[in-house]
This record gives C-alpha cells, sequence and structure tokens, in this order.
C-alpha cells in the first residue's frame, strides 16, 4: 500500500455521504421535469423504460460558459442512466466517451452511438461533444467514428495523444503531425467537426504548449485545435502557464476543467488530483484570462480524486452513487460560481 502525503494538507478530501442528491418532483413531463425523470430512473435498477421523449435540446448556458460531464466518471452506468444522472445535476451535456474502454466502442460504434444519444435526447441533452482515439484519418475505424458523430450531430471531439519517438527528432516529428493534422482538418471540415488535441502532461506531444505551435500553425485553424486542460497546463507550466496560454489561445476549440496539487506519493513528488478549488489552479485568474480573450468554447468538467473507481472510468466502484453525483454537483457548483463571480 503506497503512503501518499498531500502539500499543505493530511489527506485527501474525505468523501461525504449526502442524504440525498436527487429528488422526485410530481409535475409534468417537460424540460423543467427533468429531476423526477432522473430521480425515478436512477432509484431503479435497471431502468424502467420511459415512453415520452423529449426534445433535441441543450440545458443552455444562462451563465455563460457552458460545461460537459465527461462520461469516463459515469461508466458504471448504461446510457439511460448516465444521461438521466447528467441532466438531474444540472450540467449542459455530456463530453461522451467514444474510445476503447470508453462508453461507445469504436468497433461498435455504428450500432451503439445512436443508442447512447437516444437517451441523451431524451432527457434533453443534445449531442455535442466526445473523446475519441481518433488521429490518423487513413484508419477506416477512426474514419467511421467521425462519419456516425457527425450524422448524429456531434461538433466537438477530442483526439488521441501523440508522442515523440526516440527514432525520430522532436522537429521531424512536428512534421509528420502537422502533415497529419492538415488531413485531420479536410475530413473535419467535411463533416462539419472540430478536432482538439488535448495538452496532456508528461512527455507527451503538447505537454510543453509552446511545441503545439508549429503543429497547428500548419493548419488553417478551423476545424482543428487545442483542447486546453488548465490542471496539466499548471503541473508542466509551474507559475509561466499565463504565457503558454497567451500563445496558444487563438487555437483554442475546447477546454478541460480540473485540479491538482502536488503531494509525495511513495516518497516522491507527483501530482495529486483533487476537487476543484482545493488545489493549485488558480481559477479566478484563469476566468480572468479566458474572458479577456474572448474564449466560448464547450467545457469538459473531469473528476480524477478519489471517487470509489469512477475517476478511472471503472464499470463497478466501491462507494455509493449518490455520493459520486455529490461531488459532481459540487464541483459544477464550484466552477459556475466562480466563473460567474470573475470579472
Amino acid at each position: 500500500m503506497s503512503h501518499l502525503q498531500i502539500f499543505n494538507t493530511n489527506s485527501l478530501p474525505k468523501l461525504k455521504k449526502p442524504s440525498s442528491v436527487m429528488k422526485p418532483k410530481s409535475k409534468p413531463i417537460s424540460r423543467r421535469n427533468f429531476s423526477r425523470l432522473s430521480a425515478t430512473a436512477l432509484g431503479s435498477i435497471p431502468l424502467m423504460g420511459f415512453d415520452h421523449l423529449l426534445s433535441n435540446t441543450s440545458l443552455g448556458a444562462p451563465d455563460g460558459i457552458e460545461v460537459h460531464l465527461f462520461s469516463k466518471h459515469l461508466q458504471f452506468l448504461d446510457y439511460n442512466e448516465m444521461a438521466a444522472a447528467t441532466a438531474e445535476m444540472g450540467f449542459d451535456g455530456l463530453d461522451l466517451t467514444v474510445r476503447p474502454k470508453g462508453h461507445v466502442l469504436p468497433e461498435k460504434v455504428i450500432d451503439n452511438l445512436p443508442k447512447a444519444v437516444n437517451a441523451m435526447k431524451k432527457y434533453g441533452i443534445a449531442p455535442k461533444a466526445m473523446t475519441t482515439n481518433v488521429w490518423n484519418i487513413k484508419e477506416p475505424e477512426e474514419l467511421r467514428v467521425l462519419e456516425t458523430a457527425s450524422k448524429l450531430g456531434f461538433s466537438h471531439y477530442r483526439t488521441a495523444w501523440l508522442n515523440y519517438p526516440e527514432d525520430r527528432t522532436v522537429a521531424e516529428s512536428q512534421a509528420l503531425y502537422a502533415q497529419q493534422a492538415k488531413a485531420l482538418e479536410r475530413v473535419n471540415e467535411e463533416l462539419g467537426l472540430f478536432g482538439c488535441y488535448q495538452n496532456h502532461a508528461g512527455n507527451h506531444v503538447g505537454a510543453p504548449i509552446w511545441d503545439l505551435l508549429p503543429i497547428l500553425s500548419a493548419t488553417r485553424n478551423q476545424h482543428i485545435g487545442c483542447q486546453y486542460d488548465i490542471r496539466h497546463a499548471v503541473v508542466e507550466g509551474g507559475t509561466s502557464w499565463e504565457l503558454g496560454l497567451r500563445q496558444i489561445q487563438p487555437f483554442i476549440k475546447s477546454l478541460v476543467i480540473k485540479d491538482f496539487k502536488w503531494g509525495l506519493v511513495d516518497g516522491r513528488w507527483k501530482p495529486v488530483n483533487t476537487p476543484l478549488g482545493e488545489g493549485m489552479v488558480d481559477f479566478k485568474r484563469y476566468f480572468a484570462l479566458l474572458k479577456k480573450y474572448k474564449i466560448n468554447v464547450p467545457v469538459s468538467l473531469h473528476l480524477e480524486y478519489y471517487l470509489g473507481g469512477a475517476e478511472h472510468g471503472n464499470s463497478k466502484i466501491s462507494i455509493p452513487k449518490k455520493e459520486v453525483f455529490a461531488h459532481m454537483k459540487r464541483d459544477l457548483g464550484f466552477l459556475r460560481n466562480t466563473w460567474q463571480n470573475t470579472p
């Protein structure tokens, strides 16, 4: 068992068991009645069938920020339960995992993506964002994922991650990836999609942020760009993350929100994920910069701190579902409140 010591605190935040996350209401089926539908659905396993199909509209973002829940953290639920929970918690949409070990497997995308979308529409969630392993558009399976998603109304997707092989220089890899990005952008334009490459800490392309510029600058910056992840940017950039944001901001097509702090794990300093507002990300400063740069794109909320396995996308979790939902609602509330209160 590993020994964990977190900087400036004694332990990871303790999960508190809420008395209830979902409370039923007795109103006719409508946009205002998602809570009743969701609570009823989530209270019965398996879910009973609903005869009422709600219109294909998103929940909207009256506060000016459109937040989609990363479905990786709901992979212990089926499509119907996933959609019901997301609507009940007040998210604007889902960032659906369409990748290996995701909610929709790429090899089954033609059959299963429409099923997931139908469940989402039932609860008023329009298909918009998804996370994929797509990059090489010459692969038939990857092209099928995009074609199917386009037909169903999706607009934004995260691409696969890239690495720097030892048998090529960094510059040679960047030149190759730039040509692949251009090819992917052409397909995205035909399909009406926006591909977004996520900056991820570690030995990945895009980890320093600066190295994405030669790749993305080779494109027309219309149907491909960056999914900017502030958590990974702060891990890699420290106090200079603002410089990276200033450089990459013209290419940002979507955002990821999550938090972390440095902690001792088995005697080694490592990033340790935390609930929003309990880590090192300065969200007020970050949101102020997003508003300054007029970045208005879909946001994917990730929760990668301990949630009984939900943080890893497990199909079975070790804590009650309502505790997971309570933490999701808490982080969503922090995100919205901080955004609203940032000038």
